[in-house]
């Protein structure tokens, strides 16, 4: 029996939303746990670095097992929704408890505290995270509608990103003033508008879901299996064409997360002078802006002249090109951020796009595995999609940390020029090596990438329409 029904404009809208608040978190911890904990509270980057990549090794064993836990549950509040309000608030709290350190540590027990919360906050996210994603292929019949509810989602999520990167550093700077007093250090200011922009974005984290869980009623017309978690390993590794995305989102996140890492300490560091808030904050509008339009407009533009594939190919070319024009750029004495908008363009846009184009591209495999494994997995696969998206960070994190270590750049570098210009006493050396991190390393990773999927990927637009009519007969059949 098929009771599937297209989503309405309230419930599409508030599935949009949750979006928002889940990335907005995400997005929160990916691009500035390295940064608060190193570069404002002084723990070593290489400690950061091994705490990051440890929280992602214990996440290959808790992502599987929360997609078991979902695809079990069965509650008359439905299969997703429980998972999805518990693991919000537990995370919203978590988070909160992240960015709080007590000033009173230092040493071991920081790093202790660090490793804890960061651990907590990645199962906690795994809560919430595989649930949502795993509606997706519960909510649609494939093709069009999928696509059309995936990129909603993915857009609304490059909103909650862009929102994060484009207020954070000087709602932070502005908060720890206003609940810091006077005379206090930089760093202090920091330390303390970070828990207080915290609490700010757990709150709208929570509301934002529970609006989600009120209005999405699930309709999934599956009944799925639950099957042990061994059953779920081999139908995962049976599922070529899931591995085969699932490795290249690995690899094209780990690129963009290298540079997400980064990019703070180029400001700060590197481009300098005494506004670097206000540059960054600019650039980081700009864009903020162009990933939400790529996603929003860009994306649904080109896709009306070509498939997703050619998309895919389009995207990464981008990146590429727009990671050579900022290594040039930044290695000129330019002291323009509008000159950075150029390459910022092209990262950007490709970044909203591929986001979108690699979540329509695994939810394709939950449908190829139904037709190879006769069985749907969609918890399986999408709790592996948050623990590659997660992976990534974690790999993306350690090689950042690496660089800050061996380039040995961090607050410390130039406290005693801090009230003037953090960028004095930075050597060219250590810009240098910056600068190329944050660029040659992401290109070689994306030229992989291309290679990668070029050779591993079939599932053609043709292909998924094909597989879907066989399903459909099968199921008739049944």
């Amino acid at each position: 029996m098929n009771d599937k029904k297209k989503l309405n404009g309230a419930a599409k809208a508030s599935y949009g939303l949750g979006a928002v608040g889940k990335d907005m978190v995400y997005m929160l911890s990916a691009s500035y746990i390295l940064y608060y904990f190193q570069d404002i509270l002084g723990v070593s980057a290489a400690a950061m670095g091994v705490i990051l990549m440890a929280a992602r090794v214990f996440d290959a064993f808790n992502d599987p097992i929360m997609g078991a836990v979902v695809a079990k549950t069965k509650t008359r509040f439905g299969k997703f929704r429980p998972w999805l309000l518990i693991g919000t608030i537990t995370n919203a709290i978590v988070l909160y408890l992240m960015f709080s350190a007590p000033p009173e540590l230092s040493g071991s027990g920081l790093v202790v505290y660090a490793a804890v919360t960061y651990i907590l906050w990645g199962v906690t996210y795994t809560m919430m995270d595989i649930p949502y994603w795993s509606m997706i292929p519960a909510f649609t019949e494939g093709g069009k509608e999928r696509e059309g509810l995936t990129t909603l989602a993915r857009s609304c999520a490059g909103v909650g990103s862009a929102l994060i990167t484009i207020v954070t550093v000087m709602a932070v700077s502005a908060l720890g003033h206003m609940f810091g007093g006077q005379g206090i250090s930089d760093r202090e200011v920091e330390r303390i508008g970070f828990s207080y922009f915290t609490i700010v974005v757990a709150v709208l984290f929570v509301l934002f879901t529970v609006i989600c869980c009120l209005n999405v009623k699930e309709k999934s017309t599956v009944d799925m299996d639950s099957p042990s978690i061994k059953e779920m390993f081999r139908a995962l590794i049976q599922n070529d064409q899931a591995m085969a995305v699932v490795v290249a989102i690995v690899i094209v996140n780990c690129s963009i997360y290298i540079t997400s890492n980064l990019v703070i300490y180029f400001f700060k560091y590197d481009f300098g002078g005494t506004g670097w808030r206000g540059a960054y904050t600019l650039f980081s509008t700009f864009g903020g802006g162009i990933q939400i339009l790529a996603m929003m407009i860009l994306y649904p533009f080109l896709r009306k002249f070509f498939t997703s594939i050619k998309i895919y190919y389009i995207s990464m070319g981008m990146a590429i090109v727009g990671y050579i024009s900022l290594l040039a750029l930044a290695s000129t004495s330019m002291t323009n951020v509008y000159l950075l908008f150029l390459p910022g363009f092209f990262i950007f846009a490709a970044n909203g796009m591929l986001a979108v184009i690699t979540t329509v591209f695994l939810a394709n495999t939950v449908d190829y595995g139904e037709l190879k494994n006769n069985r749907r997995d969609e918890s399986v696969i999408f709790s592996m999609q948050t623990f590659v998206v997660k992976l990534a960070s974690g790999i993306s994190a350690f090689i950042a940390a690496l660089s800050l270590q061996v380039l040995a750049l961090s607050n410390d570098t130039a406290e005693a020029a801090a009230a003037i210009d953090y960028s004095v006493g930075v050597s060219a050396v250590q810009k240098m090596g910056l600068r190329m991190t944050m660029t040659i390393v992401p290109i070689i990773g994306l030229v992989f990438a291309i290679f990668w999927f070029k050779n591993k990927y079939i599932l053609t637009d043709e292909k998924i329409s094909e597989i879907s009519g066989q399903i459909a007969e099968r199921n008739k059949v049944a």
